[in-house]
């Protein structure tokens, strides 16, 4: 089985529901994965938005989630599992959709990686150049799950 990422709230393409974004509550959706490679020690996910005027957009990072852990519930809060770095909005979590209105459909990447190692050993203030550089010899699989949102 490959390994594969994805969400009960939406489906693969298409569009993420308001309770997920800054027109809504703005909690993080439900994700789940599986067939990750058998020597994998721990997971880390990005949520990017490529489409943001200044060039990519940084949503969401946490890492150090366990091997044994395959889903993270909708809500999902710092501090509950694994590391939560610090997002473009410059805050640890989850911060959902929010393009500029009238800028068209953004899209949304969750990209989750399993690693060879348990822990990459960064603090909570990391950002996602930390953990690139952290993880860019630990990683045995990339998988992600797109998903998009517009603000009218």
């Amino acid at each position: 089985m490959a390994f594969q990422l994805f969400s009960p709230g939406f489906t693969e393409g298409g569009w993420i529901p308001p309770l997920h974004t800054c027109s809504g509550a703005d909690i993080s959706p439900s994700l789940e994965w599986n067939g990750e490679p058998g020597e994998t020690r721990s997971f880390a996910l990005v949520l990017e938005d490529p489409d943001a005027p200044g060039g990519t957009w940084t949503h969401w990072l946490l890492w150090d989630i366990p091997a044994k852990v395959h889903n993270l519930a909708q809500g999902f809060k710092p501090g509950t599992l694994g590391i939560a770095g610090r997002n473009d909005f410059q805050k640890p979590g989850y911060g959902g959709p929010c393009p500029p209105k009238g800028h068209g459909p953004h899209r949304y990447f969750f990209k989750l990686y399993a690693l060879d190692i348990p822990s990459l050993g960064l603090k909570e203030s990391s950002t996602l150049r930390d953990l690139e550089h952290a993880a860019k010899d630990h990683v045995l699989a990339q998988t992600q799950y797109m998903g998009r949102f517009e603000r009218r």
